[in-house]
């Protein structure tokens, strides 16, 4: 196809999809593929837990009731071992032959991660490769945009019904993974048919990286309740303008009012992108870890945490302490919840931070991105306690990746001058760092 027909193929495609849903999808992608000399095109998407690759079901029958589903023969693909979870986990293509050629692209939205496309031709030459990529990269984007609006796919993804209280807590969590030209965060929660009490919020501007991790007391729909309470505060107060002390106030006003005799523990951060300033309040959690050239930096984050929220019924809460630190490009900041260290095998074994720590750093020394990192890691908690978590585990990965190529204008030059010399002279005092 050349370029002047692929074009009027991607404007047509473009305007369908405008009034398509989810469900329609397949038929609108195949009928493009055929277009393009194709001989197929197969949707799969990632299970919630990502282990699998599932394929999107293809559309009724003529004829059909709208309350039965297509069938699909095609089976599930397991992430690990095989092309389609190869093209997954890399983001990368894989071309295959067994006669036709077999092409899979990775599907994404930014760097977000949503399944492959499986395309079948019986041959292909450079410049129809590229025209494969390009499909790919626009179904990502009307996947991203579409799946929360299909219970069809939301169950394709689905390999067990999920619990209320897991329902309730998905309903408000954000994309797994965001980013931009300097800065990516990336989070997994597990067990991830039955969370209770933790949850994990990030957003990014152009100037700042927000971090959130959460985890409410208990296991159960109440826990989850407490956790979307704390989200909302945390969100209706940072789109207000409202700081990280401001952030601790709300919400623990929210608890205090609403759920008296509940309680969380909690990290919000914010990560200038300017200049590589990270701040931070701890709210009774785990301290955030920082990875730098594939190492832990020992203690480089360690601060005395404030009590929980939720704690003051009668009372005025404390001032929130800000933490300070400044980070180098490429560095890796890991927020957890205590389900993630406090994991214990059949034997009764901790699963520990040193162990956290070494298989992130591992996955990092190897090359794997953030999210493929944290794919791995939560398969190895799993793994390390038989299958089964008692506890919610949540794992944020954050990394500031400035352009190497970027100039700071003499405005940026002078904050990050000011940042630093702050740091330098703040005299040290219990719970502030920098």
């Amino acid at each position: 196809m050349d370029d002047a027909d692929f074009g009027r193929l991607l404007a047509g495609l473009l305007s369908d999809a405008h009034r398509c849903g989810l469900d329609d999808l397949p038929a609108l992608v195949t009928a493009a593929a055929r277009s393009m000399g194709l001989l197929e095109a197969v949707i799969y998407l990632a299970d919630i837990q990502q282990t699998r690759l599932m394929p999107l079901p293809p559309p009724l029958p003529d004829g059909a009731s709208p309350l039965q589903e297509a069938m699909d023969d095609r089976p599930a693909l397991a992430m690990d071992g095989t092309l389609a979870g190869w093209a997954y986990r890399t983001e990368s293509l894989r071309l295959a032959s067994s006669g036709d050629l077999v092409i899979w692209l990775p599907l994404v939205d930014g760097i977000e991660r949503m399944g492959v496309l499986r395309l079948t031709a019986p041959a292909l030459d450079a410049a129809a490769l590229e025209q494969c990529k390009t499909l790919a990269s626009l179904i990502g984007q009307f996947v991203f945009s579409k799946i929360d609006t299909s219970d069809t796919a939301l169950r394709s993804v689905r390999t067990r019904p999920m619990a209320l209280q897991a329902e309730l807590a998905w309903a408000f969590m954000p994309p797994r993974t965001i980013g931009s030209h300097c800065v990516t965060s990336s989070a997994v929660l597990e067990p991830a048919y039955e969370i209770g009490g933790d949850a994990f919020d990030h957003t990014v501007t152009a100037t700042t990286l927000h971090l959130s991790v959460i985890d409410a007391m208990g296991h159960d729909l109440a826990s989850g309740l407490c956790a979307a309470v704390a989200l909302a505060g945390c969100r209706s107060t940072r789109r207000s303008g409202g700081s990280l002390a401001d952030i601790t106030e709300a919400v623990d006003g929210a608890l205090n009012r609403w759920l008296p005799d509940r309680l969380l523990t909690a990290v919000f951060a914010d990560l200038d992108l300017r200049t590589g300033t990270l701040t931070w309040v701890n709210c009774g959690h785990p301290s955030p870890l920082l990875i730098r050239h594939q190492h832990v930096v020992p203690e480089s984050l360690q601060r005395s945490a404030q009590l929980p929220l939720g704690l003051n019924p009668h009372g005025t809460r404390t001032p929130s302490v800000m933490h300070h630190a400044q980070l180098e490009p490429g560095d890796r900041i890991l927020l957890h919840t205590d389900g993630v260290t406090e994991a214990r095998s059949a034997g009764g074994e901790l699963f520990g931070e040193d162990r956290l720590v070494d298989t992130i750093v591992r996955a990092t020394a190897a090359g794997d991105a953030a999210p493929e990192a944290l794919r791995r890691l939560v398969r190895t908690i799993l793994d390390h306690h038989d299958g089964r978590l008692t506890d919610d585990a949540t794992i944020l990965l954050a990394e500031w990746h400035p352009p190497a190529t970027s100039h700071p204008s003499e405005r940026d030059r002078a904050h990050i001058a000011k940042h630093r010399a702050a740091a330098t002279s703040r005299p040290p005092r219990t719970g502030s760092s920098t």
